[in-house]
């Protein structure tokens, strides 16, 4: 069983039906329950499309936050060979919820930036749930000064629901961390390609996705703000969530015809966690043509191209 949504409760109820036929076979129940469980596994796949052809934000919004779907760990372990984390910023500390390394991909050396939320209680608190301190954005800075001096190409993983907000880490400088990774990142001279493979929340997320290619999984979200930080400013209310992530067009579809992003990776009807191998295989599709297609550039042309491509937001909407 998967761990459904609101949304999906038609489907979730056909499935209980299904498993329940399931069950009494194997019990060796007289009545004969093959047809009925095909016509009902036909009914809940249909069932599915419908409900994911016509997705609002806010159900966009709960998939991306989905707990079982894939995170940085798993495309990691998926598309790179060879990693090997590289720990801490040498000025304070090791910050878990940005992983960070070099490794691999079909091949070919490159470094690698994510972040990871956990998948349990034990990881989430590890990793902060994917919120950052200023020395995670400091360790993801020296691995692409790192990678600008060895001439890596550099892939960043986003999945955040923004920058860790806490005293702790204002203190540490939490603006300037963010400030320093986002011009970095600018001033890289090796391609840089970024994924949103999930939550892509705030400067937390532009931090590490200042990139010449950025791709968004298909229903993941990018905003400069979480629904329900922005429904609490504008009407006082977070319970407007909904309304508030209708208006601020995070979807990766409403990013894609707004130019903010490059391309959409398809994801397997239902979201990535219903089919995980399919969505990374299909994110390291995407990221293979995007690292052919600067093959050819060199360090300028690659920093030069990438300023054009901010500088270029909304000029011609």
């Amino acid at each position: 069983m998967y761990n459904y949504l609101d949304f999906e409760k038609p489907v979730a109820d056909l499935d209980g039906k299904i498993l329940e036929l399931k069950k009494l076979a194997e019990e060796g129940d007289a009545l004969d329950t093959n047809d009925e469980i095909v016509r009902l596994e036909k009914r809940s796949a249909e069932a599915l499309r419908d409900l994911y052809r016509k997705l609002t934000p806010w159900q966009k919004a709960q998939i991306a936050r989905h707990p079982d779907r894939p995170h940085c760990v798993d495309y990691i372990s998926k598309l790179f060979t060879d990693f090997t984390p590289l720990a801490g910023d040498r000025n304070y500390a090791d910050d878990d919820a940005v992983q960070a390394g070099l490794a691999r991909f079909n091949g070919q050396a490159v470094a690698v930036i994510g972040q990871e939320k956990g998948s349990d209680t034990k990881t989430r608190l590890k990793h902060n749930f994917g919120m950052a301190m200023p020395e995670g954005y400091r360790k993801a800075v020296r691995v692409m000064e790192l990678a600008d001096r060895f001439k890596l190409p550099v892939l960043t993983l986003v999945d955040t629901a923004g920058a860790f907000p806490g005293i702790a880490a204002e203190e540490r400088g939490q603006a300037e961390a963010i400030a320093r990774s986002t011009a970095a990142c600018l001033n890289l001279k090796v391609p840089i390609v970024s994924v949103i493979i999930g939550e892509g929340g705030s400067g937390g997320a532009i931090a590490i996705a200042t990139a010449n290619r950025v791709y968004m999984l298909e229903h993941s979200i990018y905003s400069v703000i979480s629904p329900e930080g922005a429904a609490s400013i504008l009407w006082h209310d977070s319970t407007r969530a909904k309304d508030a992530a209708t208006s601020m067009r995070i979807t990766a579809q409403d990013l894609y015809e707004l130019k903010i992003i490059d391309g959409i990776i398809p994801e397997p009807v239902g979201g990535a966690h219903r089919g995980k191998e399919a969505a990374i295989e299909a994110t390291g599709n995407i990221i293979n043509v995007a690292l052919k297609s600067m093959g050819n550039m060199d360090g300028d042309t690659l920093r030069q191209d990438r300023r054009e491509k901010y500088l270029a937001i909304g000029r011609n909407l």
